[in-house]
């Protein structure tokens, strides 16, 4: 009995001696031995450099270059020669009773356009007639008074009378002719209608009459409107900025929408002395002979060419990646690294090349493949 008090009274001091020593052990711990190590942040210097695992992968080629005017292309529409345009109209005032064209028709000079059925020239007539009479009366007259005065019947003044009267008489006739011709009137062919005819050839633009329509002589709006194609306009906007391409009597090469195979060249005829406040741009006139596939309205490409070369890098256009709306290359930069070069394109070369106008130098190394190389990366 006594052998098992002894135990429980052992059992329970190594109880209680285990049970300081875990609370001497708790009170003395490092709270920083149990905290979670610091992250470590590693820091990209260059938001543009990229590190791949297998850079053998993505092979890399030369720029090359290229040495030629800067081009500046600017877009354009056709547009009439305005001093090539002739305006048809109808001295006599009265109603339109027949158009013997139409617009878009092509005429020649002296084609019937229209016949105007007018008071004015029955007037005219009228006057013409009566002026005829009145000096065939006064010629009669004078060779009258000669006679009386050969013989002393008359006195000289009576003579000089007729002689004033005679002249006179001749006048009006003269002014009442040019009257008739003024107003389109056959002389041959006394008539209310006088017709309308074609002072030039040429394609017709415009048309203000139709049948039955009145005209009020000068006052009333062109009948028609005449414009000689055989030379035409092209009217282009071009930015302050890009002034410097446009000079005054070169040339530019033009491009039309509709025949892309087509190659016309066209002089610098007018820069607009004026900007358009809006958005600052000039009025530039280019003058191209019509081969005849000219129409109006239609959209061209001009083409100017800077006044001195300039050398310019040349890569793949595989080469270059288009991203948020900007132009990029991969260019290696050791150490399985590749730098991101942002560039600014230029016009396509032959071979599938393009070039470059910012960004790269001739010789640099870029990579051939840009869109390999970028997926990778997103990955």
């Amino acid at each position: 009995m006594r052998k098992h008090s002894y135990a429980i009274v052992a059992l329970v001091a190594v109880i209680w001696l285990a049970l300081a020593a875990s609370g001497c052990s708790k009170g003395n711990a490092d709270p920083r031995a149990e905290a979670p190590p610091p992250a470590v942040v590693e820091h990209e210097d260059n938001a543009n450099l990229f590190r791949v695992d297998h850079p053998d992968q993505y092979p890399v080629v030369a720029a090359g270059e290229s040495d030629e005017a800067p081009e500046l292309n600017v877009t354009g529409s056709v547009s009439p020669d305005i001093s090539r345009n002739v305006p048809v109209i109808s001295l006599a005032s009265g109603r339109v009773v027949e158009i013997k064209a139409r617009l878009g028709d092509t005429v020649t000079k002296g084609q019937l356009l229209l016949r105007v059925q007018s008071a004015d020239i029955s007037q005219a007539f009228s006057d013409y007639r009566q002026a005829m009479a009145d000096e065939t009366l006064a010629k009669a007259q004078l060779e009258r008074s000669e006679l009386l005065y050969q013989h002393g019947a008359i006195a000289l003044n009576d003579l000089q009378v007729a002689q004033d009267t005679e002249d006179k008489a001749k006048v009006t006739v003269e002014t009442t002719l040019d009257h008739l011709k003024v107003l389109g009137a056959d002389i041959k062919n006394p008539s209310a209608l006088v017709d309308v005819y074609a002072p030039v050839s040429g394609v017709i633009t415009d048309q203000e009459v139709t049948v039955a329509a009145g005209t009020q002589g000068l006052s009333s709006p062109n009948a028609f409107t005449i414009s000689d194609l055989s030379q035409v306009w092209i009217l282009c906007d071009v930015y302050e900025n890009d002034l410097p391409f446009v000079r005054l009597g070169e040339y530019a090469d033009i491009h039309l929408n509709a025949y892309p195979n087509e190659h016309l060249r066209g002089r610098i005829g007018n820069i607009g002395p004026i900007l358009d406040p809006n958005i600052r741009t000039a009025k530039v006139r280019l003058e191209v002979p019509n081969p005849g596939m000219l129409r109006l309205g239609m959209f061209a490409t001009a083409t100017f060419y800077g006044p001195r070369k300039e050398v310019h890098a040349t890569v793949p256009a595989s080469a270059v990646l288009h991203l948020h709306d900007r132009d990029w290359v991969y260019s290696p930069a050791g150490d399985g690294q590749f730098h991101r070069v942002e560039v600014t394109g230029g016009k396509m070369l032959a071979g599938n090349v393009q070039e470059l106008l910012t960004g790269l130098k001739p010789g640099d190394k870029v990579v051939a493949n840009a869109l390999d190389l970028q997926s990778t990366v997103e990955q």
